[in-house]
């Protein structure tokens, strides 16, 4: 990464100052969350992977978003751990970067897939006789191949110019883990351009929420076409867990990065950082494990075929 003439060596998470006795709680209750992500990801993975029944489009997906969770909950939770056990919450300023640049490349990149999880319930109830025409595995192969180079795009570009700014001073991130806004904010050099730059990129991503948007409308539309009850409830339980995740992924987003104040309390930031850090993740195993019904079915096929065998 390219050295510019910076005085600022580290920087300082302030993490929650006002609980600093709860520090311990809050480090078993996020210890027990992280491994509930890694292991029920870990178990969703595993499964779409073993089961023939669950070898579709569909499961394709919620196995790639799996993988993203676990490699996104690696990259801010364990640091979060460390420095709830920590006196002085210090990093150096290249792991800071560091972070915030795979953070970003791992949010892209399920934000793809969150997208083209909305195209293919579109296909798979507003087009039925030509969605395995159309969603062939040669195709998952290439999207998949499209979202990673995306995902590594755009942050990558964004982490090698924050890196030729000046920093200065302060070097105290009012957050519980390294992101580019709070890193551009310390500059002590002119910031306007990279700050266009990141809202170009936030609202790019927002435009992603209107496809994901357009789609579920066209899906509501012809649900509602349906003639049995038993039809229209069917194809809702397809794409509502989806639509769950959509609603509390990208309203995380928008209240991270799409701002109408100019600054908001440290707190806000914290509150929020933790969602998008932690719920978020959380959420994943939640909804597509323990509410899918074709993976609930499939472990209690693995664990039958273990029993007795």
């Amino acid at each position: 990464m390219y050295k510019n003439d910076s005085q600022i060596q580290e920087i300082i998470l302030s993490g929650f100052p006002d609980q600093q006795h709860l520090q311990g709680l809050s480090f078993m209750v996020l210890l027990l969350i992280y491994l509930f992500i890694v292991f029920g990801n870990m178990l969703i993975l595993l499964l779409i992977l073993l089961e023939p029944s669950l070898q579709l489009p569909m499961y394709f997906f919620i196995g790639t978003l799996s993988c993203i969770e676990i490699c996104y909950t690696a990259v801010t939770i364990p640091k979060m751990l460390a420095h709830l056990l920590a006196q002085k919450k210090r990093t150096s300023f290249t792991n800071c970067l560091l972070q915030a640049c795979f953070l970003h490349v791992l949010g892209v990149a399920e934000c793809c897939v969150l997208t083209l999880m909305a195209y293919d319930r579109y296909l798979a109830i507003c087009k039925p006789l030509r969605y395995s025409t159309i969603m062939t595995p040669g195709l998952l192969i290439k999207l998949a191949i499209v979202c990673l180079l995306w995902s590594l795009y755009c942050p990558v570009v964004e982490t090698i110019l924050i890196s030729h700014l000046t920093f200065c001073g302060p070097n105290q991130i009012e957050n519980v883990f390294c992101d580019f806004p709070p890193i551009i904010d310390l500059a002590c050099s002119d910031t306007r351009l990279f700050k266009m730059v990141e809202s170009a990129l936030s609202s790019l991503i927002m435009l992603n929420f209107l496809c994901v948007l357009l789609s579920y409308v066209k899906i509501v539309f012809d649900i509602l076409k349906i003639k049995t009850k038993g039809g229209r409830q069917k194809a809702f339980s397809t794409c509502g867990a989806h639509l769950i995740f959509v609603v509390l992924f990208f309203g995380s987003i928008g209240f991270m990065y799409i701002r109408i104040a100019k600054s908001y309390s440290p707190n806000y930031n914290r509150s929020v950082g933790v969602t998008f850090a932690v719920i978020v993740p959380l959420a994943n195993p939640v909804i597509y494990g323990l509410r899918n019904q074709q993976i609930k079915t499939a472990f209690k096929k693995r664990l039958t075929s273990l029993k007795y065998s």
